[in-house]
């Protein structure tokens, strides 16, 4: 199949993801609460816009591609909606006030974007040069999945010392860092120096986590497609629309129990179905596992976890705890004092 990404495809999709970005700073740049209204709306928009563009991929380059690009932009946001359970603790941890919280998130977002930019280019250029790659991608999945599934299996329930997070004590040696918030800058001067405030740490915790998930992000997604292109634009698509669906999910997270479950035996597939793709490659009799039976399968996973989560939490029991848990790369969980 034809590549879908042109040069100048290319040049309009980064020149839009600009333009969308810095709406977005537009909008947090005077710091308030983010109502509902205001957030159904924005989630309804960065909803619509991939469902517009997955039919223009589908009319234009065939319906496998469409299948692609719509299977890819399911995984993406299903581990979109996954991060938003670490920002959670993170904004939490650091007691960010709910009119800066949106700014934090846009600074994750960014931060995502350009980390999964260079993995993507980085994977593009394994699989071009190595018949190993997708050996490689599948393990890495296959790894990532066990990890998911041992931290749904005994979630830490363990509030976050943010002064024992790696990135903070980093910065702590080399820079003061003010007591209070000063709305959403990132740095003042204070007694005759320039000094970090609260939001330049939290946004470097949550920039050390984007790593974390570009890790098993970008190879899932290549688990569905071999496009480059259609790999950022999953990504992009499913990024952009985090900051409103936060403030959408925010009172229901918490009831989503079972998703780690459910993660890992979608990271666990895909895995399985690139280790396939890479045995084809060797052995003609190997099979392959179509784009159509991937997004069944993971339609299916979902609506299960879903399902189950929402009936394990009808009592208002259960609360999400793996959140914390999946941290860990990125600190050491310990009870913060007081």
């Amino acid at each position: 199949m034809p590549p879908v990404g042109t040069p100048l495809l290319w040049a309009i999709t980064l020149g839009a993801v600009l333009v969308l970005v810095a709406v977005d700073f537009a909008l947090t740049r005077r710091p308030h609460e983010v109502s509902m209204k205001e957030a159904l709306g924005w989630s309804a928009f960065y909803i619509a816009l991939p469902l517009a563009f997955g039919a223009w991929v589908w009319g234009g380059y065939g319906p496998q591609r469409g299948l692609e690009f719509l299977t890819g932009y399911l995984v993406e946001k299903t581990l979109s909606v996954d991060n938003l359970f670490v920002f959670m603790v993170l904004l939490a941890a650091f007691a960010v006030p709910a009119e800066l919280r949106q700014r934090v998130l846009l600074f994750g977002i960014v931060g995502a974007l350009v980390l999964r930019g260079v993995f993507i280019a980085v994977g593009a250029q394994l699989i071009a040069s190595f018949s190993w790659a997708f050996l490689l991608f599948g393990a890495i999945l296959l790894v990532t999945a066990v990890k998911v599934l041992r931290d749904a299996l005994a979630p830490s329930h363990h509030a976050i010392d943010v002064s024992q997070l790696r990135s903070v004590r980093l910065v702590r040696r080399f820079m003061p860092v003010t007591d209070d918030y000063h709305g959403p800058r990132l740095s003042v001067v204070e007694g005759g120096r320039r000094a970090l405030t609260p939001m330049a740490l939290v946004v470097l915790a949550i920039l050390s986590v984007d790593v974390v998930f570009a890790v098993d992000s970008v190879p899932a997604v290549y688990g569905i497609t071999d496009d480059p292109y259609l790999v950022f634009a999953t990504n992009a698509f499913a990024l952009l629309g985090l900051r409103a669906l936060y403030f959408v999910l925010e009172g229901a997270l918490g009831r989503l129990v079972h998703l780690g479950y459910g993660l890992a035996a979608i990271l666990a597939f895909i895995g399985v179905k690139l280790v396939l793709h890479w045995a084809h490659g060797l052995w003609s009799w190997v099979p392959e596992v179509p784009t159509l039976a991937s997004l069944g399968v993971i339609v299916g996973i979902l609506a299960l976890v879903v399902t189950t989560s929402l009936i394990a939490t009808r009592n208002g029991s259960h609360p999400r705890g793996d959140a914390a848990a999946a941290t860990d790369a990125e600190s050491q969980p310990a009870r913060r004092e007081a």
